[in-house]
């Protein structure tokens, strides 16, 4: 898919919510500016959530409170073979909502029981290629 501008993106990602369900795994792969966070927002604003939605870049881990609770990881400050437990990914945990994962390529097994998988392209400043992989 092909978007146009970063709110055709968020629209996007507010219908992929409508199709997530607790214990999925999100893990979206792009380069810095890509709309990682742009996609998390539209997910968590599809699930219902209305706080405020931002890249949890220096705590790794945001738990937005909501019915099913969502987990947004930012694993970018990590060092490439981090472990999941190290970062929170406890699967029984995790198995009560909804985790949207940014820098996946950072985790010592790139599929801890990832569902889905975005990627990602720039195509120039205000374009994005996306590609949706469900698993």
């Amino acid at each position: 898919m092909k978007f146009t501008s970063e709110e055709e993106t968020y629209n996007w990602a507010v219908e992929l919510a409508k199709s997530l369900k607790p214990g999925d795994k999100v893990a979206m792969f792009g380069n810095l500016g890509a709309g990682k966070t742009v996609i998390s927002r539209g997910v968590c604003k599809g699930l219902g959530f209305e706080g405020a939605v931002c890249s949890p870049t220096y705590t790794i881990l945001h738990e937005y409170p909501n019915n099913p609770p969502i987990f947004h990881f930012d694993l970018y400050r990590l060092e490439g073979g981090a472990d999941l437990y190290e970062v929170g990914l406890d699967p029984d945990y995790l198995a009560q909502g909804i985790s949207l994962i940014e820098w996946p390529e950072r985790l010592e097994e790139n599929d801890p029981g990832i569902t889905h998988v975005i990627r990602i392209e720039i195509l120039n400043e205000t374009e994005r290629k996306i590609l949706l992989e469900k698993r």
